[in-house]
């Protein structure tokens, strides 16, 4: 690689020879000028990696160079070294696009440190990211060689995610692997953790995290104690990776608290978030409503038709009875516009406002059957963006600035996440067997072992009996089921794309964050 070429303007470069000397010994090429119009000359002849451009000279002074060098290179990095320190000076040029300024007299080490920063700086960075990410990675890998509690799992968990964020910011640096393949190896020890502890938790027979029925809970019913205007908003399949998109958005008008909560099993619509909004377990629900588990497998809409009721029930054996609510489902563009209008109006008029907002579920599930999403999120880090994308110019960005002016208290959560399935296994089941891909419930199931953990007394699992013979199966890791026939018609198919109802960090451990008016 050849040493970066810096054009230095300046009308007393002769006394700026020992500086110049020191760049070249550190590995810079200098091209020394004494004035604005040698400088426009030799950019005309040559393409420099930086320029160094004196403020005031006689003739064509600094600035009017500066708007010359834009117009032959407009990303071309310049540090504009001044006498003055005047501000309206700084915001000329700082509005003329320089990337540094430095204030006369300088010394090489300053010199040094600006054309350092500017030129190896990306280059510095990426070493330090390397460094630090093998770091992490270790960290990870001794946190997998020891027994985990659950709040561990979730520090885990957030390492995780914060290098993949990271990770996204250096795509080149071929790192992708290595993480994706640690993050497979953490979910084949948290489905073990999951198996030995999860019937403990719900149980009551060992401490276990903040589950499902508990959200409410222990996040919604102190700040309406407290006499807080609160907005319950539940997103739908929202991951913690997709959440951290969001926030980067909202930090400006917000003070972010984040938490966790763990989702019961199946980590799927009708038993989640029904378990939230109700304060139960589903083999509890089943028993207020039995018509609940008896509509189609597929018709998440149906089965979580009660959820103003169940929500009210729980609030009144909250001792919330007194509080006056409203609840809005969002399940289209018409719904989010409604709500952008309304969000004023209903949060002067109600103590709590729980809103569930399907666009990510949607999202999810489309991706799976559209060639044109998957091109736009071809990976994780694409289908980050694409929620990013979405919420910045979405009717329900603006709800929250509007929650924001109002000053409310704001708690966001979610029922499950999603994870990106890359390994099918075999399931074998009648003719009435549930259609899901990450969990099945049915008569005769069959399916490895190894890729699924079976509940054959789901009233032990707190799970809607259905009938007299009923098994559960859900899917461990990344694995979705496919049956025999037409086999790798449907592995293709749903191969790579965003499920739920499994096992996984991905889908069990989710955010639940309250957020506190900046404005």
């Amino acid at each position: 690689m050849s040493n970066p070429q810096i054009l230095w303007v300046d009308d007393e470069i002769e006394r700026l020879q020992p500086h110049i000397i020191f760049l070249k010994q550190k590995g810079y090429e200098v091209t020394p000028v004494s004035n604005g119009f040698d400088a426009i000359h030799e950019a005309e002849q040559k393409l420099f990696d930086l320029v160094l451009l004196d403020e005031m000279m006689p003739g064509m002074d600094g600035l009017s160079v500066l708007t010359k060098l834009k117009e032959l290179y407009p990303e071309i990095p310049v540090v504009m070294i001044t006498k003055s320190e005047e501000e309206t000076l700084m915001e000329e040029a700082i509005g003329h696009k320089i990337t540094d300024y430095l204030t006369k007299p300088v010394n090489p080490s300053q010199i040094l440190l600006a054309c350092k920063k500017i030129l190896k700086g990306t280059e510095i960075q990426k070493e330090k990211f390397s460094q630090a990410y093998h770091l992490e990675f270790s960290k990870i890998s001794y946190m997998l060689m020891e027994p985990l509690s659950h709040t561990q799992w979730i520090d885990l968990y957030k390492k995780i995610t914060d290098l993949e964020l990271k990770v996204d910011a250096h795509s080149e640096m071929n790192l992708r692997q290595t993480l994706d393949d640690q993050r497979f190896e953490s979910n084949i020890e948290f489905g073990k953790y999951i198996d030995k502890n999860y019937l403990s938790w719900i149980n009551q027979e060992q401490e276990g995290p903040t589950l499902s029925p508990d959200v409410i809970k222990k996040w919604v019913k102190p700040q309406l104690e407290n006499d807080e205007k609160t907005v319950f908003l539940l997103v739908d399949c929202l991951r913690y990776d997709q959440w951290l998109m969001m926030e980067e958005v909202l930090k400006d008008f917000f003070k972010v608290e984040t938490d966790f909560h763990y989702s019961i099993l199946p980590t799927a619509t009708p038993y989640s978030r029904n378990a939230i909004f109700s304060g139960l377990y589903p083999s509890e629900i089943e028993k207020r409503y039995p018509d609940l588990w008896q509509t189609g497998d597929d018709d998440d809409n149906s089965r979580n038709r009660y959820e103003r009721e169940l929500l009210e029930m729980h609030l009144q054996r909250l001792g919330l009875s007194n509080k006056k609510f409203g609840y809005e489902k969002i399940v289209n563009h018409d719904d989010s516009k409604r709500l952008e209008k309304n969000i004023g109006r209903l949060i002067d008029a109600n103590d709590l406002n729980a809103i569930v907002f399907n666009f990510v579920d949607i999202l999810a599930h489309s991706r799976a059957d559209s060639r044109v999403l998957k091109e736009l999120a071809p990976n994780e880090a694409a289908y980050r963006s694409l929620t990013y994308s979405w919420f910045k110019h979405s009717p329900l960005y603006n709800v929250f600035k509007t929650m924001a002016e109002k000053k409310v208290k704001v708690v966001v959560t979610t029922d499950h996440g999603s994870i990106r399935v890359l390994h099918g296994t075999k399931v074998i089941g009648d003719r009435d067997t549930s259609t899901s891909l990450r969990y099945k419930y049915g008569r005769s199931l069959q399916a490895n072992p190894k890729h699924a953990i079976y509940i054959t007394q789901p009233e032990l699992w707190r799970l809607p009996r259905r009938g007299v013979n009923t098994t559960y199966i859900l899917a461990k890791e990344d694995y979705y089921f496919v049956y025999p026939t037409n086999y790798h018609k449907y592995l293709n198919h749903y191969y790579d794309s965003f499920q739920h109802g499994g096992i996984s960090l991905e889908e069990m451990v989710l955010p639940v964050v309250t957020l506190e008016s900046k404005i």
